[in-house]
């Protein structure tokens, strides 16, 4: 029985979207129709995704350029911008979860090389703008994060369209970032010595590894080509499979599969109740003309990723939900679920700031936000 409430605390998404989908099939028992609910295209990009951002982070591609970057910082809010803004810029293409995943532990071991009890001032702010960052410029691009891959191949959008419609948003969040480092840069030393805020080079070396980092370019590239639909998403596949199975298996273990099946599950749930005349109905009125505030609420409670497969099959307007989403990933912790990943981090290293830490996060959050949603007022833009 315990394992079962820790496995439900672990996977709370997961297991909400399991019982949604076998509920759902209770009331429309499956039929040939069913086949037409799963959007395979997303699924497949989104694991051969998961599997190069795998291998790269593996192959230590992301310490090795982060590493080069704070050899040259020499100043505190230099160091705190390159912290944070390795966290978006990187968000954009390897997605947020393994941004925070590659630069959360790289903080904790740059700012303990500090000293002078730097970590315990800077860890709990810094790690905070880190996931706010890393959510911010995840939104950018269709693959910066799982709703955006899925909703980009919901509206037929061009890749250039969809940054259009993101970039006012994330001009903004950046000058934001920018602002706050600079502000937060005080508490630091005036100056780091050299070498000193550099990642220790544990990671693998040899002409092995390099040879896989090529491998994996070569995917990524292939994975940006079925995106923006130039290559077939089976071919790109096959391919991921195969070079993977080829050069190491254990990145098949890396996977989130979890969240595959979450995707599968909204699937099944989503396409069943749109066969429900009086729940299509009722979501397709609520929804209707407010879709980006619709969404940004949603996140809070059930998290960006599951809203936008839920809202998804009850409005034509992706461009909304995009906004939408995108904004709802800031909030509350579970907004984005990507924002778990640096929570845990923190309750590990540092376990009696977690209170202090949420409410940062929390009081964060709701600043970009707030902004944020002024930014979409301003602008005008439908849905709202």
């Amino acid at each position: 029985m315990s394992k079962l409430v820790t496995f439900f605390r672990k996977e709370t998404v997961l297991c909400v979207s399991l019982v949604l989908a076998v509920a759902s099939m209770c009331i429309v028992p499956p039929d040939g129709e069913y086949r037409t609910y799963i959007d395979f295209k997303t699924l497949a990009i989104l694991f051969c995704l998961m599997c190069v951002m795998a291998g790269l982070q593996k192959a230590g591609v992301f310490e090795r350029g982060a590493g080069k970057l704070l050899g040259h910082v020499r100043g505190g809010s230099g160091l705190i911008l390159v912290l944070v803004l390795l966290c978006f810029f990187s968000g954009m293409l390897i997605t947020n979860d393994v941004a925070l995943i590659t630069f959360v532990p790289f903080t904790f071991i740059v700012l303990d090389m500090l000293g002078n009890g730097q970590k315990e001032k800077l860890v709990l702010p810094v790690v905070v703008m880190q996931t706010i960052a890393a959510n911010l410029g995840s939104m950018l691009t269709p693959i910066g994060n799982p709703q955006n891959l899925y909703l980009f191949g919901k509206a037929g959008f061009s890749v250039s369209g969809f940054i259009m419609l993101m970039l006012p948003y994330t001009i903004l969040s950046l000058v934001l970032l920018i602002l706050w480092c600079l502000i937060q840069g005080r508490a630091c030393p005036k100056a780091l010595e050299a070498g000193k805020a550099s990642v220790r080079k544990n990671y693998p070396q040899g002409k092995k590894v390099i040879c896989q980092i090529v491998v994996y370019l070569v995917l990524f590239l292939l994975c940006l080509l079925s995106v923006g639909r130039i290559l077939p998403w089976q071919a790109v596949l096959f391919a991921v499979i195969l070079a993977v199975f080829l050069t190491d298996r254990k990145i098949f273990g890396k996977v989130d599969y979890s969240l595959l099946l979450t995707f599968f599950a909204f699937f099944v749930f989503v396409g069943n109740v749109g066969r429900i005349p009086v729940f299509r109905d009722f979501l397709q009125n609520m929804i209707a003309g407010r879709e980006i505030y619709t969404a940004v609420l949603g996140s809070q409670v059930i998290s960006n990723v599951p809203a936008a497969l839920l809202l998804s099959g009850f409005t034509q307007d992706y461009a909304g939900l995009i906004i939408g989403t995108n904004l709802g990933g800031l909030g509350t912790l579970i907004a984005s679920m990507a924002s778990l990943i640096s929570y845990k981090y923190v309750a590990k290293e540092m376990s009696g700031s977690k209170s202090k830490y949420i409410l940062l996060f929390t009081i964060g959050n709701i600043v970009f936000l707030a902004a944020l949603v002024l930014l979409n007022i301003l602008l005008g833009s439908r849905g709202v």
